[in-house]
């Protein structure tokens, strides 16, 4: 008999009767690969639900996923640029004699907006690449700091807070558009020419819809609402 006590033993079979039991050659063998389409999957999930703080951790892995995600640069070089004429409509609102904050709160989160976070991201992954990453890290945080002020400004004013002012909306979605400006100078001279071609062409239409609707009194408003 082995010179293990009975105590130790004992523990020892237990620890055994609880180990998984080995799988038969009926059964399907465990994938080979240590990285599977559905983790793949969920780290990608991850990344687009916290991208700022993916990119801090400077994972291998991360940075692979990230770029997988990733379309053609002009791709998303219009998108910003309609995310700015979207500001723009939004500081013309802000002048109306009494502007609803719930709407204009509403506007950060809609239409061209509502993907901003992710277009800003992709153009300065591409600014990295071309050896512009800090100028375009820094346009990003500056462009985010402001919206996420701007966002609390029409909260406080919703809430009738005296403290939070038109100037001081207007102040930060002009801080927004010069971070934008900032960004799309890292942008290949060619590419943005083409971005503002599309963008032109997808206002168009728009702008033609709103000269035949010239009677409309509040036409700003309805500009925005189009948006939401």
């Amino acid at each position: 008999m082995s010179s293990i006590p009975l105590g130790a033993r004992g523990a020892l079979l237990r620890r055994l009767s609880h180990r998984p039991p080995v799988c038969s050659s009926s059964s399907s063998p465990p994938s080979s690969s240590p990285v599977t389409r559905r983790s793949v999957s969920i780290a990608a999930l991850f990344l687009s639900t916290f991208p700022s703080r993916a990119a801090s951790a400077g994972s291998p892995f991360d940075k692979y996923v990230k770029r997988k995600k990733l379309e053609p640069l002009e791709t998303y070089v219009p998108a910003v640029l309609l995310t700015q004429d979207q500001f723009k409509d939004l500081e013309k609102y802000l002048e109306m004699e009494q502007p609803k904050y719930d709407i204009s709160r509403s506007l950060l989160r809609s239409g061209p907006a509502a993907s901003l976070r992710v277009n800003i991201r992709a153009v300065a992954q591409y600014a990295d690449d071309d050896g512009k990453g800090k100028l375009a890290s820094n346009a990003v945080d500056q462009c985010l700091r402001a919206l996420e002020d701007l966002d609390s400004l029409f909260l406080h004013a919703s809430r009738n807070d005296p403290t939070a002012s038109v100037e001081s909306m207007k102040s930060k979605i002009n801080i927004a558009l010069g971070a934008l400006d900032s960004l799309l100078e890292t942008v290949p001279s060619e590419l943005l020419d083409k971005g503002r071609a599309i963008a032109e062409a997808y206002r168009s239409p728009i702008d033609q819809n709103n000269e035949s609707k010239s009677e409309d009194p509040d036409p700003e408003l309805k500009q925005l609402e189009a948006l939401l």
